[in-house]
């Protein structure tokens, strides 16, 4: 029984940049976790990447 040993499937991906990055404007960091967001850096008010957006909205969801 032949068990594959595929070192690069387990690997963990490096930070994963908005769709179109390289050649988009500057994207605004998340107030959170300084990852670049979605959104481009003129975006005002706090800016959350969607980790941070969907880690937030399920505290909101459950503290009421």
């Amino acid at each position: 029984m032949g068990v594959d040993t595929d070192d690069t499937y387990c690997a963990t991906p490096g930070p994963i940049a908005p769709a179109g990055a390289a050649e988009g404007p500057p994207y605004a960091e998340c107030v959170l976790c300084r990852e670049p967001t979605e959104y481009p850096e003129s975006t005002k008010g706090a800016t959350l990447c969607p980790v941070c957006a969907w880690q937030e909205a399920g505290r909101t969801a459950c503290s009421g």
